[in-house]
């Protein structure tokens, strides 16, 4: 079921949500993170990176906690500068993400999350972030099983009335996911991953009972919540509304509405049924690979013989006629997830 609003839309009003005492929402004061636990992100998007070493002196503002993201889509401002964060980050994983802890080193950890499938670890996407961007929560883990869920489908939405913790500074932006419980007219209130809790705007979020998905989407639908995006910056390894890659922009929106994709394109190319460049639907993922046949690039087809995507460091989120802009004749295939 979900709130009023243009996404993923599955409306009803008997939400299973039970009352939650306030001794469930105190803030967690371990933090200690271990091999093998499960953690949660609790920044508003957690960059993972190739090794602790990775990071360059323009990438400080995603280290921290909190992260400020907007500093650093600053710094990047610059293509070659931009550019130069390939091959350094892995992937990143918005608020609330869950994850598990591979290895610890110092201050930092190597994680997969979970949420993001590929054949490079059967946990999730591996990646290395700090360790004060993690948090161990047993009770938010349950919380995300046993109460319904509140999923943010705007670009970023703010959060209201903090309680029962500190505000460390996250903001929900979206596909962040979080426990409902309790919902008024106008806003509903979340259980946040470090202990504690707080209320978003009702407008900003779709509302789903426990174990339930969202409605099979149409190939408009994506392509309605593809266009949202349009005009963002490319970010390497990005997932989320602070930037997206290639792969990390059709993997969000197709996760925006249910549908768990591959997190990378070569991945996303083996998923879904083979379909022919002359019977395109809106929806249809365009592949391009190279000389070789590995797979580089991949957009989402709009209709009309134009495709949505996110290219490269020099670009953002825009709309192509796709063959006009396959001028390498580097298009290797169509698949269809729908």
């Amino acid at each position: 079921m979900s709130s009023n609003q243009s996404a993923p839309a599955n409306a009803s009003t008997n939400l299973a949500a039970a009352v939650v005492p306030g001794q469930e929402l105190e803030p967690i004061r371990d933090g200690k993170i271990e091999k093998g636990e499960t953690a949660y992100v609790d920044v508003t998007v957690a960059t993972l990176w190739k090794d602790s070493k990775a990071p360059r002196k323009v990438d400080k503002p995603a280290l921290g906690k909190p992260v400020d993201l907007d500093k650093w889509n600053e710094n990047l401002k610059s293509t070659e500068v931009r550019r130069g964060l390939t091959g350094k980050a892995e992937t990143q994983a918005v608020y609330g993400s869950e994850v598990t802890v591979l290895e610890t080193k110092g201050s930092w950890a190597k994680v997969a999350v979970t949420d993001q499938s590929t054949p490079k670890n059967k946990k999730g996407y591996p990646g290395w972030l700090p360790t004060k961007q993690l948090v161990e929560n047993d009770r938010f883990g349950k919380l995300k099983k046993d109460q319904p869920r509140a999923v943010v489908t705007a670009e970023k939405a703010k959060f209201e009335g903090i309680e029962f913790t500190k505000d460390v500074g996250a903001d929900p932006s979206f596909n962040v996911e979080l426990p409902l419980i309790a919902q008024d007219v106008e806003d509903v209130r979340v259980a946040l991953p470090g202990g504690g809790a707080a209320w978003i705007d009702v407008d900003d979020v779709n509302v789903f009972d426990i174990g339930e998905k969202p409605k099979k989407p149409s190939g408009d639908d994506l392509v309605k919540t593809a266009k949202q995006f349009d005009g963002l910056r490319y970010l390497w390894a990005g997932v989320s509304a602070y930037g997206f890659d290639c792969s990390g922009f059709t993997y969000s929106v197709y996760r925006a509405h249910g549908i768990d994709i591959p997190r990378d394109s070569g991945d996303q190319a083996k998923v879904g049924k083979k379909v022919s460049s002359k019977d395109l639907k809106a929806g249809d993922l365009l592949f391009f690979s190279t000389s070789s046949g590995t797979v580089h690039h991949v957009g989402m087809y709009i209709g009309g013989g134009k495709m949505i995507h996110s290219p490269n460091a020099s670009k953002t989120v825009y709309v192509v006629d796709w063959k006009d802009w396959d001028k390498g004749n580097e298009f290797s295939g169509a698949r269809r997830i729908l």
